[in-house]
């Protein structure tokens, strides 16, 4: 059974592609931008399908100044089956995105699925200044429009985690280019709590992605994430339903995290 669900799921990058875990980004939301700055960090995940351990993933921020002298920061995510799955389905997903350090709006994207059999790369080029992406697919390059501060699959939840204020009760409304399509997405803020992990409990923001569209996984409805309640919004857990069930990504630590219950 497990070796005939495997395939058709296509959980991996979950935690990431809010479309992650994966937005245009209205006006309402620009009193929340260049609150925080995202720090370079590496955070480690294990990931689980239906209670069993499947993978592990990763989420990478470093910081780099292009020959232009623009700032950016590169995204880094990863996902990797273990070695049990790799048996009947291995994973080897890299996503990295490059965006702007004052804006977090992508400048470019480079997706290379690795996928039991499957094997395809991806590129897009963000133009905003233009409005439109470049996409490089399978040897075929293909132009087309985007309303103003898309984001793709990996930025906007980088964005999301500088917003200064995220209440809940409120809705944040993000754009968000996904297979030669844009995309409106709300992310509700639900509510504020405990959540327990490797790393002790944290106070966390809990939030749900609406989802209009299936993903790089083959999602069946809506994602919930949590953040911290604190400045640094680390992602600590993921779940999504899937074809076979539920899919869920723990952060496993993270450099200096405190064992209490409030992060700040």
């Amino acid at each position: 059974m497990l070796k005939q669900c495997i395939p058709k799921t296509q959980v991996w990058m979950v935690v990431f592609c809010i479309g992650i875990w994966a937005l245009p980004c209205f006006a309402n939301n620009s009193e929340n931008s260049e609150i925080y700055e995202l720090p370079e960090e590496s955070l480690q995940y294990s990931i689980s399908l239906l209670g069993i351990p499947a993978g592990t993933a990763t989420m990478e921020t470093f910081s780099q100044t292009l020959a232009n002298g623009l700032s950016v920061l590169q995204l880094n995510s990863t996902a990797k089956s273990n070695d049990f799955i790799s048996l009947f389905f291995p994973v080897n997903n890299m996503v990295r995105s490059t965006v702007n350090a004052h804006t977090l709006l992508p400048l470019h994207l480079l997706f290379q699925r690795r996928e039991g059999t499957r094997h395809e790369d991806f590129d897009i080029t963000f133009d905003h200044e233009a409005r439109q992406v470049t996409i490089l697919k399978k040897g075929e390059r293909r132009t087309m429009p985007i309303p103003n501060q898309t984001h793709d699959g990996l930025s906007c939840l980088y964005f999301l985690r500088q917003m200064s204020r995220l209440v809940p009760g409120q809705s944040v409304m993000l754009t968000i280019h996904h297979d030669k399509n844009n995309y409106e997405v709300e992310v509700q803020v639900e509510t504020i709590e405990l959540v327990q992990g490797p790393w002790g409990a944290a106070e966390a923001i809990r939030l749900l992605a609406v989802m209009p569209f299936r993903g790089i996984f083959l999602n069946e409805g809506n994602i919930r994430f949590w953040l911290t309640n604190d400045v640094q919004r680390i992602p600590l857990k993921m779940e999504a339903r899937v074809i076979v069930g539920s899919v869920q990504a723990v952060l496993e630590s993270w450099p200096g995290s405190p064992k209490s219950a409030r992060l700040f």
